[in-house]
């Protein structure tokens, strides 16, 4: 007994004709369910086996905007003033030397050739008209007077534009500070050189470690330039041994042969 001939249309079967179907297969000795595949009954079955977790990769990190380049003092070195009486315009002007600040900028005072070129940190804090009309340049002409230089035969010169109270002088090198104080200085081309502080001595080439000492070769396109390094106005306002060890090392300075 089947249930094939069952037509969809028909009635399902009832609770007891399904019982009694069952009944039919059993005492036909059909109990079993089979099927054609083997199967082990016995073998253990598998525990499922976690598949391991592969962490998501990370999010990419925010790739910071390249910085952008740090701006050459002087601008293009093809763009400098070759004359020297083209100098002092340029050095009130151009807006590379100083972060596009221009005021409060001093002029260099001087001419070309002169016997002594004194080259300083920077102007003193209360210079006005012009470089170096306060105390240091006070006790600075006294000294060029001692040397026997007039301020006519004298060039002063300043390695920034503009007083700053703490230039960064490290960055102020890599910015390119140096080439514009050897230009400078090819410009002028002196007899002499006296450098006061070691900061800027050492845009010229002087080790920083050296208190005082001789510069032998400075790049200006012509012979070299005799350089005496001296420690900054401002330290030599505070210490008057200072001044005197000064003066001898100008002593032996100024016995040197030019020829």
């Amino acid at each position: 007994m089947t249930f094939a001939e069952h037509s969809p249309s028909a009635a399902a079967p009832s609770g007891a004709e399904i019982a009694a179907a069952l009944a039919w297969w059993r005492d036909a000795g059909v109990d079993c369910d089979f099927a054609d595949t083997t199967r082990s009954w016995l073998a253990e079955s598998q525990p499922d086996v976690a598949q391991p977790l592969v962490p998501a990769p990370p999010p990419p990190r925010p790739v910071a905007p390249a910085a952008p380049p740090r701006m050459r003092l002087g601008g293009d070195p093809a763009s400098w003033p070759a004359q020297l009486e083209d100098f002092p315009a340029w050095w009130l002007g151009e807006p590379s030397l100083d972060g596009g600040m221009t005021q409060g900028r001093l002029a260099p005072r001087g001419s070309a050739r002169a016997d002594l070129m004194v080259l300083v940190e920077h102007p003193e804090a209360d210079d006005r008209d012009h470089l170096l009309s306060g105390p240091q340049g006070r006790m600075l002409g006294a000294i060029c007077r001692a040397m026997g230089f007039p301020e006519a035969e004298t060039y002063l010169a300043s390695a920034l534009p503009r007083h700053m109270p703490l230039p960064d002088w490290a960055a102020l090198a890599e910015d390119g500070l140096g080439a514009v104080t050897a230009h400078h200085v090819a410009l002028v081309r002196p007899r002499r050189l006296l450098v006061f502080g070691n900061n800027v001595s050492s845009l010229l080439g002087h080790d920083p470690a050296k208190s005082t000492g001789f510069l032998h070769a400075i790049d200006q396109g012509g012979p070299s330039i005799p350089a005496l390094v001296a420690p900054g106005l401002s330290a030599l306002e505070q210490r008057p041994r200072g001044k005197a060890r000064l003066w001898h090392a100008l002593l032996d300075w100024m016995g040197t042969d030019l020829t």
